[in-house]
């Protein structure tokens, strides 16, 4: 456990160096409990892979101070890990050939075929690290490394909304359309933006998903904005 001053407003946790779903859970656990404080000089606190930044108001109290309501909250959340499940998300993919451009690369770069990938991809229960890159993309642990595949070397100009990437041993899911260089292997059309909801982003840290294959039909059947339950 180390702490870091990034900026005269800015102090940052780290735990540990490699990113694993116990560390991520007591991360969690420990950014809700300074959440419920409502501390008015605590600004915001964001959240990665082994971090949490804590921005806070310098006129109202200090990195010493920020310090000290980290390491209680740390103690205090250290008996609270599984205690509260996370919620779980299904969410369908179309692997089909119109809809996973990268998906004959990525197996063939694995020594794979395209179902295999598929089942590796959709086997298993991922975690959302964090959000981040762009409103509502989730950073996912929890990938089978045998379907890892380095990212493009030239990105794409154009990700469609919904795509489903892997990059290294990362897979993600493209919110809105943009420049992207992870390998498309799917596409889901469900919304994970919704400015309409109180909730504007369907994913959260901390949550669950996992995916499951759907046909070219069932995707294109699909009513347009539907949310996983």
């Amino acid at each position: 456990m180390q702490f870091f001053t990034l900026a005269e407003n800015a102090l940052m946790l780290q735990l540990g160096d490699k990113v694993n779903t116990a560390l991520h859970q007591k991360l969690r656990h420990i950014q809700k409990s300074i959440d419920r404080l409502q501390n008015p000089a605590i600004i915001e606190t964001v959240i990665g892979y082994t971090t949490l930044v804590i921005y806070f108001d310098p006129f109202q109290t200090s990195h010493r101070e920020i310090k000290r309501i980290l390491s209680h909250c740390i103690d205090q959340t250290s008996s609270m890990i599984n205690s509260q499940p996370s919620t779980i998300h299904q969410i369908p993919v179309c692997y089909e050939d119109s809809f996973s451009p990268d998906l004959s690369y990525v197996a063939t770069t694995n020594g794979l075929t395209k179902q295999d990938v598929i089942k590796r991809h959709t086997d298993n229960t991922y975690l959302v690290h964090f959000i981040g890159f762009s409103p509502g993309f989730p950073f996912l642990g929890g990938m089978d490394l045998s379907i890892a595949t380095p990212r493009k070397t030239r990105p794409r100009m154009n990700i469609p909304k919904g795509a489903i990437g892997i990059a290294g041993g990362q897979t993600g899911i493209y919110p809105s359309s943009s420049p992207g260089g992870w390998q498309i292997i799917g596409r889901t059309p469900i919304e994970l933006v919704d400015l309409s909801n109180e909730q504007s982003t369907l994913l959260r840290a901390g949550d669950q998903l996992r995916f499951y294959a759907i046909s070219k039909q069932q995707y294109l059947e699909w009513s347009g904005g539907k949310r996983s339950k």
